[in-house]
């Protein structure tokens, strides 16, 4: 890909990720959940994918913790590319760099809400042993996923506990 670099983000991001999410995610306001996340002590993992430096792309991944558990673990939202550059792997890219980082941060499980078919294609498979903060519809069964970091095989069970930008149920809804 060309001039693909993935970084940290900066505050000189904001501007440009304001721009993006609505590009992104038109029917959804997304950037109150971002700034908030941005502000969040301790600070979330937030990185930005750029082609020839101009962000093209984003991810935040949150602390977050299980219930009865200490084991490290993270919560994966959200991920926008830019329509233009969309299926093109800035996803998979920024994604995967995300999974390493996290990994040498000692973070063993990371979760997502989302569509099945692309994060199963990012390794991500349906969980069942720890529930999402608040109850899903069926219909989003599926969508509640994790994937595995640094060989563990012993998976956690009980409710995932969420920073104070996750505890709105709105966002965990239709």
């Amino acid at each position: 890909m060309e001039n693909l670099e993935i970084r940290e983000s900066q505050r000189d991001d904001l501007a440009a990720l304001e721009a993006l999410y609505p590009d992104a995610f038109p029917e959804q306001d997304l950037l109150p959940v971002v700034k908030d996340l941005l502000q969040e002590t301790p600070p979330v993992l937030s990185l930005v994918a750029t082609i020839n430096t101009s962000p093209v792309g984003h991810v935040i991944f949150t602390s977050c913790g299980v219930t009865g558990d200490t084991t490290k673990v993270s919560l994966l939202a959200p991920l926008a590319v830019a329509t233009s550059r969309q299926r093109q792997g800035i996803g998979r890219a920024i994604v995967g760099a995300s999974l390493r980082s996290l990994e040498k941060s000692g973070v063993r499980r990371v979760y997502v809400l989302g569509d099945p078919a692309y994060y199963g294609s990012l390794g991500f498979t349906a969980e069942v042993d720890v529930a999402p903060p608040y109850p899903l519809p069926d219909t989003y069964a599926s969508a509640w996923q994790s994937i595995a970091l640094g060989g563990r095989t012993k998976r956690s069970r009980g409710t995932l506990v969420v920073s104070p930008t996750w505890q709105r149920p709105t966002l965990w809804a239709p």
